[in-house]
């Protein structure tokens, strides 16, 4: 049976589904020829990660597709009630690139709270005639020990992002739609886990009273974005805003408005609304540190992906 890893697989989940007799395809298919690919290629699973969409009319062209699996967390590019509905496995693997999209989220905090994502720009160009001046510049940051992490969306990233933020001595609340349990496990190498209750709060509490936050919820399915104008406002002013979930849930015009008034002190997007083509006013955006959509691009997760997929894919294909 073929498989067709669009977006592409890692090397030990290719080698999982040879092994269990698998044909491998990673060629990247334009997303016009996908379905002529599949059908002439006999392909019995697709799986992506978020640059190819799998919608209605791509599952009504391909009646031998049996499988359709997401690299990743969120399937919002993916219609995977109908695909159920028409009879296909759809799965993902959430559990997989937590930790790295955790860690992500972290560097970013301190990179937001000494400004290094804007020092390692200006140093190349102004360092050497103007170092006092930059030396001055960047003399504001602050520490984040103390200092209170709002996590919207408490979910395995979330959770896992909660651990990182209390090992290193913030306070953290979070929010959720979901009755979600708050309690995190922080390790502790060579001394085991520690169990924290984090405390949940409702989204005006968090925005009110963090001096951090950090998104981790799906894209609306109104479109509609969580942060706009009225909640960004909300927000501590002097606060700083972390989105490595998906774009469109914050507002990119009222992220730049806050941004440029001052009344949020730094933000970083790892995602945004218009992948692969971010608007270029907001990637030039002072204050904000962007990233390109790489969450779960470490070779751990990717690893842990691949191999997820392989046996999501040989349980139900070879069952």
């Amino acid at each position: 049976m073929n498989v067709l890893a669009n977006d592409g697989i890692s090397a030990s989940g290719k080698a999982k589904l040879e092994a269990a007799g698998f044909k491998v395809i990673t060629d990247t298919v334009a997303q016009e020829k996908l379905a002529d690919f599949i059908n002439e290629n006999d392909v019995k699973a697709l799986c992506v990660r978020s640059a190819t969409t799998v919608r209605k009319d791509l599952i009504d062209a391909c009646p031998g597709l049996k499988f359709i699996g997401r690299g990743g967390v969120g399937m919002d590019n993916i219609d995977v009630e109908y695909a159920r509905e028409k009879g296909r496995t759809v799965a993902n693997t959430p559990a997989s690139s937590s930790q790295s999209v955790a860690e992500l989220v972290m560097g970013q905090l301190f990179s937001l709270a000494r400004s290094t994502y804007d020092a390692n720009k200006e140093m190349p160009v102004k360092g050497s005639a103007e170092f006092k001046a930059l030396k001055k510049k960047y003399a504001k940051g602050f520490e984040l020990r103390g200092k209170t992490l709002g996590i919207v969306g408490f979910g395995r990233i979330g959770k896992a992002l909660a651990g990182y933020a209390l090992g290193v001595g913030m306070k953290v609340i979070c929010t959720d739609v979901f009755d979600v349990d708050t309690n995190v496990k922080v390790h502790i190498e060579g001394h085991g886990d520690v169990d924290v209750q984090v405390k949940k709060v409702d989204m005006k509490t968090l925005l009110t009273s963090s001096d951090a936050i950090s998104v981790h919820i799906p894209k609306q399915a109104n479109g509609k974005p969580v942060f706009g104008h009225h909640e960004l406002s909300m927000m501590i002013r002097g606060a700083v805003l972390v989105n490595a979930a998906r774009g469109g849930v914050i507002d990119e015009d009222a992220l730049i408005g806050v941004l440029k008034k001052g009344h949020l002190n730094a933000a970083a997007l790892d995602v945004f609304e218009n992948e692969p083509s971010p608007r270029e006013d907001l990637l030039k955006t002072e204050k904000l540190a962007t990233t390109p959509h790489i969450g779960a691009a470490t070779v751990e997760a990717q690893d842990r992906i691949g191999e997820e997929l392989a046996d999501l894919i040989i349980a139900d294909l070879k069952s």
